[in-house]
C-alpha cells in the first residue's frame, strides 16, 4: 500500500477537492491542500481555471427551467396522450 502524503495531493484528488469547492462542500484543509498543488503543478492549475470560467458561464446564462407545476402540468399530458394510444 502506498503512503500517502499529509500535505501534498494527487492530481486526481485535487481535481475531486476542486470539484467539491466548486459547490461549497470542500473542507477548508482540503482547499489549503488543493492549493498547495495550485502553485505547483500546470494540470492543476488548468483545471481550476476550467473549473471556473464553467461556473461563471452557468451563474450569467440566461437559461430558464420548467416550474414544478409546468413540470408537473407536462407530465399528466404526457400520461394522456400515452393512455390514449394504448386504448
Amino acid at each position: 500500500m502506498k503512503n500517502k502524503s499529509f500535505l501534498f495531493i494527487s492530481c486526481d484528488e485535487a481535481k475531486h477537492i476542486c470539484d467539491k469547492a466548486q459547490y461549497n462542500e470542500a473542507t477548508t484543509w482540503e482547499k489549503f491542500k488543493l492549493n498547495l498543488r495550485y502553485l505547483w503543478c500546470h494540470i492543476t492549475r488548468a483545471y481550476v481555471n476550467r473549473n471556473k470560467k464553467l461556473t461563471k458561464a452557468v451563474k450569467s446564462s440566461k437559461i430558464t427551467c420548467l416550474k414544478n407545476s409546468e413540470k408537473q402540468q407536462l407530465k399528466e399530458v404526457f400520461h394522456e396522450e400515452l393512455e390514449k394510444q394504448h386504448h
